[in-house]
């Protein structure tokens, strides 16, 4: 199946459902009539079937229209980080080479920065307002060379928190087949509303607006997170289902009276690990029909699905719909038959076979044959099973700390951290030390009020009180934030690099 016929199937069935939310609703009809004449103005900008279209935007309904009218014509969306400054930027555009970018005030600057670079063809860069302008006189009917299933319908960047972003191409059959997977696995349901605040450079902000197309949902468009205005969409649009980060679950609880998110039903999380101490307090808030962790990638959209985080927090569960998975030595050029025995640590591959699986890094056989070996995706995640069956992730492969000659992983200190009421935020990294090797070391934002030298001192003495001696850590730093990506992805290398502002230190040295 293509998008292009899934999107034309839907508003066959619902032309005059409420497709989009917010200060300016549509009907499916009515979008339908949008994106085509978006697509069209693509057409007569140069691009076609198979061109990619850099779209350099915050989010909110255009960009969306933009995504969906590129998938009509069978070009292919290439939505870009916004935080990107002109190197990455560049980067990127050089590896994409668009037929056409779009920008928008916030972001042109630094658009026209990377488009200086020397080694970027010439290429059409439009502001969106242009774009919306050259669509208004345009015909409503669809294009007339729809895309194939085999044809590529999406072009993200993976989020580079360890190296330069890497291009991974999807096709249409891998981009429908993994919104058929979330929405089983989620039970999101035909005519949930949904709330569109993930950021389509990201595969979960993608597959939220594709599967709310998919079951003729009503899509609430947010460009950028900010929680009490999330609160008033979930509260004034009737929110039934969110899909977000564990970040954006927890600025939700902070800001939101609890009763005010009664009405949502099916909450879903990715993205990064969710501590059971925020796991437990939504549950206690929301008392959802369904709580899904989702756990994936860019590359193929679903590795496992945790079906019932109240029962479990933080379990991964089992296999998805259209995945298979083993764990596999974590050694480097293990093989993926080198499964580890029951109750061992090992990495996370995933069969590519999946009809979610990408095919391979864009124009990187060097990346793709370091991460694809013998049908099989190498995750670069640690994960162990429990007496049931069911994946728990302990953390990535490159995180491993190696503390006095043992190996411990940041997921589970973190997790008990976090729980310290002095703190609102933690995150752990190994920093190199003489005696060591590396030191565990606990970097943690103050809670209000909290003094940053007594939070430094809480967190100290908690952990001693709640985790072995192995993984206590050597040293706390009180930091105003943690470095996280746009999707909520902890930056641990920025801390390693010693790129923070200190607030307070606990003294150096063994404890």
């Amino acid at each position: 199946m293509d998008l292009a016929t899934a999107w034309a199937w839907t508003v066959e069935r619902h032309p005059a459902r409420r497709a989009v939310g917010g200060p300016h609703p549509m009907t499916f009809a009515a979008w339908d009539a949008r994106t085509a004449r978006l697509a069209h103005a693509l057409v007569d900008l140069g691009v076609r079937r198979g061109d990619r279209v850099a779209l350099v935007l915050n989010g909110g309904e255009p960009a969306a229209s933009l995504h969906v009218a590129a998938q009509r014509l069978g070009a292919v969306a290439t939505p870009l980080s916004p935080r990107f400054g002109p190197p990455e930027l560049a980067h990127c555009l050089v590896d994409a080479a668009p037929a056409l970018v779009v920008s928008e005030p916030a972001t042109a600057e630094t658009v026209v920065a990377a488009l200086g670079d020397e080694r970027i063809r010439p290429v059409a860069h439009l502001d969106l307002a242009d774009v919306e302008r050259r669509a208004r006189d345009q015909q409503d009917t669809p294009p007339p060379d729809p895309p194939g299933p085999p044809d590529v319908s999406v072009m993200l960047f993976t989020s580079g928190t360890t190296g330069r972003p890497k291009g991974v191409p999807r096709t249409h059959a891998a981009e429908h087949a993994a919104a058929v997977a979330h929405l089983v696995q989620t039970g999101q349901r035909p005519g949930d509303v949904v709330l569109g605040v993930m950021p389509l450079f990201h595969t979960m902000g993608v597959r939220t607006l594709l599967a709310t197309v998919l079951a003729g949902g009503t899509w609430v468009p947010q460009a950028r997170f900010d929680a009490a205005e999330a609160t008033e969409l979930i509260v004034g649009e009737g929110v039934t289902s969110l899909y977000l980060v564990p970040t954006m679950y927890w600025s939700l609880l902070r800001e939101a009276d609890p009763a005010r998110l009664a009405g949502v039903r099916r909450l879903a999380y990715a993205g990064a690990p969710m501590a059971p101490a925020l796991a437990e307090r939504l549950v206690e808030a929301v008392a959802p029909e369904a709580f899904v962790n989702h756990f994936g990638s860019t590359e193929v959209y679903t590795f496992t699905i945790g079906p019932d985080v109240a029962a479990k927090p933080g379990c991964a569960g089992r296999a998805g719909l259209f995945s298979r998975v083993r764990l596999v030595d974590p050694s480097p050029g293990a093989s993926p038959h080198d499964e580890v025995a029951p109750g061992e640590q090992g990495q996370v591959v995933v069969s590519m076979t999946s009809p979610e699986a990408f095919a391979g890094y864009w124009m990187r056989p060097d990346a793709t044959a370091k991460a694809v070996r013998d049908g099989w995706y190498f995750t670069g995640d640690l994960a162990v099973t429990d007496d049931d069956g069911d994946l728990w992730v302990a953390g990535r492969v490159d995180d491993m700390i190696n503390t006095g000659g043992e190996n411990v992983y940041p997921d589970e200190i973190e997790a008990a951290l976090v729980r310290c009421p002095a703190v609102v935020d933690a995150v752990v990294v190994g920093l190199p030390d003489e005696r060591w090797g590396q030191a565990v070391t606990a970097f943690v934002v103050p809670a209000v009020g909290v003094p940053p030298d007594e939070a430094v001192a809480a967190t100290d003495e908690w952990g001693r009180e709640a985790l072995p001696s192995l993984r206590r850590p050597k040293r706390v730093i009180a930091v105003d934030a943690v470095p996280r990506s746009a999707v909520g992805k902890t930056l641990r290398r920025v801390l390693v690099a010693g790129d923070y502002e200190p607030l307070a230190d606990t003294a150096e040295g063994a404890r």
